[in-house]
């Protein structure tokens, strides 16, 4: 992790090294995200992040006897709702349990990361 940050210090261009920090920093927190519910076994890569000011991530992929296999859940947070897109499902807003869910996620999320990679406790 320590060699990636520096390397993107390393970069001239100022928009880009910028641009590479937010990734790094987005694929680091992403990992710390994929482990809050639990241990994730080596054949599986499970993520859970927040892009942007609204909109959360989880993603998890996984090889078994059939392949690979990977799902992508996007939650996009509006004033009137949550709303949530899944490959194969229809985009709309999710029930009340459902955002309770989500709502409990978004908090754990922030109080592990902000203690493994801002060094902040809760």
């Amino acid at each position: 992790m320590l060699r990636k940050l520096l390397h993107s210090l390393i970069i001239q261009d100022p928009d880009e090294q910028a641009a590479e920090l937010y990734r790094e920093i987005i694929r680091h927190e992403a990992r710390v995200g994929g482990r809050l519910f639990g241990p994730v076994h080596k054949q599986v890569r499970r993520e859970f992040f927040c892009l942007d000011a609204h909109t959360w991530v989880w993603y998890e992929e996984w090889t078994d006897k059939n392949g690979r296999h990977t799902i992508t859940t996007r939650y996009d947070v509006r004033p009137n709702g949550v709303l949530k897109a899944q490959p194969g499902h229809e985009y709309g807003y999710i029930d009340t349990d459902e955002a309770k869910r989500l709502y409990h996620a978004v908090s754990l999320y922030n109080k592990h990361v902000d203690a493994a990679l801002y060094g902040l406790a809760a």
